[in-house]
Parts: C-alpha cells; structure tokens; sequence
C-alpha cells in the first residue's frame, strides 16, 4: 500500500510477524492459564505425564511470551515503523529482502527447537536464558541478521534525522546483544569429558556467586531490552500516528533515553538482595532500582501527555485505550519494582507471590496492552482492510483490564500474607508457621489468580478472531488511513 508521501512499503515480513504474534499470544498465555490453575490444583500437574508439569511448562510458559509473542510483535513493529520513518522500503535493496527472510525462517527453527528442548526439560537453568548452548548460537545468529537488516535500513534511508523510537530499536539491539553473550557463555560438556554425557548439557564459564551476578545483570535488562526499551519505541511511533497528536516534548524523549540507558544497567542486582553477592553490589543496585523511577515516569508521562488536548479519543477509539492505560500500567510497574528494590522492603517481597504480581503488572498492561494497539494499529494499514469490529476491541480492553486487576490484587494481598507469615515468631523465637500453612492460606488467592489469567485468555482470543477477520475478510480500503484506524 502507499503511504500519503506516495512512496511504496514492502509489507511481507511485517505480515509474517504479525502472525506469529497472535499464534504465539495464543499457546503462551495458554499455557500460564494451565500453571496457574496448577498452583491452585496441583492435581492438574498430572494430566499430561511429565510434559504436562509446572517445572516443564512454566519455562515455556516465560519463554514463548517473551521470545515468541513479544518479540513477534517488536519486529512486526519495526520493519513496519522503521520503513515509514527512514523513509525506505526494504524491496529498495535485495540483499534486505532476502536478510529479512533468513531472519523470519530461523526465527520459526529456533522457536520450533525451543518449544521441543523444554518440554524435553532440556535446559540451562537460567531464569530468561533457558536454551542450551546450540540453540544460543542459532538466537545470537538470528540477532545479529536483525541488526545487520536494522542498520541496513539506516544505512539508505532518505530521512536524515532519526526518529526517537529508531534509537529505541538500537538500544534493544545492542543491550541484547551485550547481555546475552556474556551471560550464555558456556561449556559443552560432552566435548569436554571424551564425549560422555549428552551432547546438549553445558555449564557455565561462571561459577557461585559470580554466575549469580551476571545472570541478574541479563535477567532485569532483559526486562529492560525487551520488556520496556521496544516497547516505548512502539508507544513513541503509534500513539502519535492513531490520535494525530504530536509527540508532547521530543526532548523529554531523549532526556528519558539516556536516563534509562545509564540508569537500568545496574539495578539488576535488586534480584539478589539478602544473599552471598558483595553487599556493595546489592547497595548499588537498590539504589540505582530508585533512580529508575525518573527516566520511566518521564517516557511514561511524556506518552500521556501526548493526548493533552485529545481526551476525548478515549471515548471513541480502543487503541487509544489501550495504549494510554499501557502508559499508565507502565508508571505502575516502574514504581513498585523500585518499591520492591528497598531492602527492607524486600526482605517481606522476595520469593513470594508479590514478585510475579508485579512481573504481571507490566506483562499484561503494558507489553501486551501495547502491542495488541500496534498490532491493531497496522493491521488495516498493512492488509488494507477495515478493522473487522471496534466493539470486539472494546470489549476486549475492558475484560482484559479487569483480568490484570483481579490478578496483581490477588499477587499483593499474597505475597505480603507470605512474607509476613514466613517471618512471624512466637514469645519463644520459634517460627509460629509451616511452611504448608502458608500454602494453605493462600489457596484462594491462587484462585483468584487463575480466573484472572483464564479472562485475560478469552480477551486474547478475542483479539485473535477480530485480527484473523480483520486480515481476511475486512472490508476493503481504497486509501490508507492517516490517523485514526477504520473499525467497523
């Protein structure tokens, strides 16, 4: 389709990511409907042998939404929003056409081989890094191919100015990058031991203490590469494009970026807080955790600022909704993670149910509120069809929003009985409960939990009907929409 400019997009691998989002929405949030209702009826860990047990699919559970339906929808976005701000079509260079196409097929082999590994408890142990050292390589291959696509882009782009979400994109890229293979470095241990043992197994090149501290420095900035840094660049790009309101302060935008840059490095020894790590480490990390709460608000605040004057869009357009209460779920999150980070806060918060609360706070408001909008967003501009029902959308906003609260209400009311009931004592010192009666108490919580995961399910099927009609039988578009999205 052209854009008003009249230049023409390539739109083929957007449509294959965009895909692959919804597929992979569907089986990932799926599964932690299942695990969840484990955690409230264990008896369910036994419907499917040892394929069907928490330990195997809560992994998959996290990796799928991560790496499959996140992902999915970030590089949906950026081969979309990339194009239209350089000013370039990937079909300009054949060598990117066929770079993203080697991109999106090793992309399915490494999700293919993914999904088999675990379920196959073939696994590193590794909290986000769970993928033996073979599928490492193909996932640092498939990184670097995007990379190469991504400065490709830049490289011949008729725009000469970049785009705040494009520095957003590069900053997933190269904090990625960093991360990821410093913390998978590893041995295989068959070609280290004359060939025993099985082929897959590997072990960290860190040992105790030291693998402790790299592994948090990758798993929070995985929270910080792949959960927030796309996604503001998604908000920066979309949110402006569906309400017709300029971005509320471009040096805000920038203010913010390099905040997060320097500032988000550093916090993820929060995770570590009362352990073996030097307590300089843990300091420094709490103390860095706080300071993220200025650049996080001042993206957050600069996305809500953007409607001033636009209000009354809420009223009237879904996507907007969901984008703004994404913001607002956003500045949620990114107050009581740092919250949590206070040491003797976390001394009640840590290894209880708090902590996925707060997880869930940004996974299901603000990542996926934000990409079911961008998803939406594209969806007629890229298929040049109608989207099929706005009502369906609306429905799905309010089902999934009361899904989010009556999943972190139950999480926080959990977590705090925990923490408290872990650490009671009586008159003598002794510990005045077991360890199952804290288990037993919080059973209708984890009650609650479930339903709350399980109505979030049915507002994802919601949207994946509403994208499948949307795609296939939508009514036709002779022109595409400048700002607001046509729903029927």
């Amino acid at each position: 389709m052209q854009s008003n400019a009249g230049m023409e997009y390539d739109y083929s691998i957007v449509k294959l990511f965009l895909w692959t989002t919804v597929i992979f929405g569907i089986v990932g949030m799926l599964i932690g409907v299942l695990i969840a209702a484990q955690l409230a009826y264990p008896e369910l860990n036994y419907l499917l042998g040892e394929y069907g047990t928490f330990s195997r699919l809560r992994p998959l559970h996290t990796n799928v939404v991560i790496y499959g339906f996140t992902l999915s929808a970030i590089w949906a976005s950026f081969y979309y929003s990339g194009q239209r701000v350089l000013k370039v079509s990937i079909a300009e260079s054949k060598f990117l056409s066929i770079l993203i196409k080697v991109h999106f097929g090793l992309y399915i082999i490494a999700a293919a081989a993914m999904v088999v590994t675990l379920l196959m408890g073939i696994t590193a142990s590794k909290e986000y890094a769970q993928m033996e050292w073979p599928l490492d390589i193909v996932i640092v291959l498939i990184w670097v191919i995007w990379g190469v696509a991504m400065f490709g882009l830049i490289g011949i782009r008729r725009e000469k100015t970049l785009y705040i979400s494009m520095w957003y994109y590069i900053a997933c890229f190269l904090g990625v990058a960093m991360l990821y293979l410093f913390n998978n470095m590893a041995l295989p241990t068959y070609f280290f031991s004359g060939g025993l043992g099985n082929i897959m197994h590997s072990v960290s090149m860190y040992s105790g203490t030291n693998d402790a501290m790299v592994q948090w420095w990758w798993g929070h900035n995985a929270v910080a590469f792949v959960f927030t840094v796309p996604i503001i660049a998604m908000i920066y790009y979309f949110l402006p494009k569906e309400s017709g309101q300029a971005i509320y302060s471009y040096k805000l935008s920038l203010l913010s970026f390099w905040g997060l840059m320097f500032v988000y490095l550093w916090a993820g020894g929060h995770h570590l807080l009362w352990s073996t790590v030097p307590d300089w480490v843990q300091t420094m990390s709490s103390v860095f955790s706080i300071i993220l709460i200025l650049p996080s608000w001042g993206s957050a605040i600069n996305m809500l600022l953007t409607m001033k004057g636009g209000w009354n869009q809420l009223t009237e357009n879904p996507i907007i909704k969901l984008m703004v209460l994404a913001s607002t779920f956003y500045m949620l999150a990114t107050l009581e993670g740092p919250i949590q980070a206070v040491k003797s806060v976390n001394a009640i918060a840590h290894f209880t149910d708090w902590i996925p609360g707060h997880v869930h706070d940004g996974t299901l408001g603000w990542v996926a509120f934000m990409a079911f909008a961008a998803v939406m967003h594209m969806a007629p501009r890229v298929f040049k069809r109608e989207i099929y029902s706005k009502s369906l959308l609306d429905a799905q906003f309010w089902l999934q929003t009361v899904a989010i609260v009556l999943y972190f209400a139950s999480m926080w009311i959990a977590g705090i009985t925990q923490g408290m009931m872990w650490r009671a004592v009586d008159e003598y010192g002794n510990l005045m409960y077991s360890f199952i009666d804290t288990v037993s108490v919080l059973h209708p919580y984890y009650v609650i939990r479930a339903l709350g995961g399980f109505l979030y399910f049915v507002g994802m099927l919601m949207f994946a009907y509403n994208f499948y009609k949307t795609a296939t039988s939508g009514r036709k578009l002779e022109t595409e929409p400048q700002f607001r999205s046509p729903m029927a």
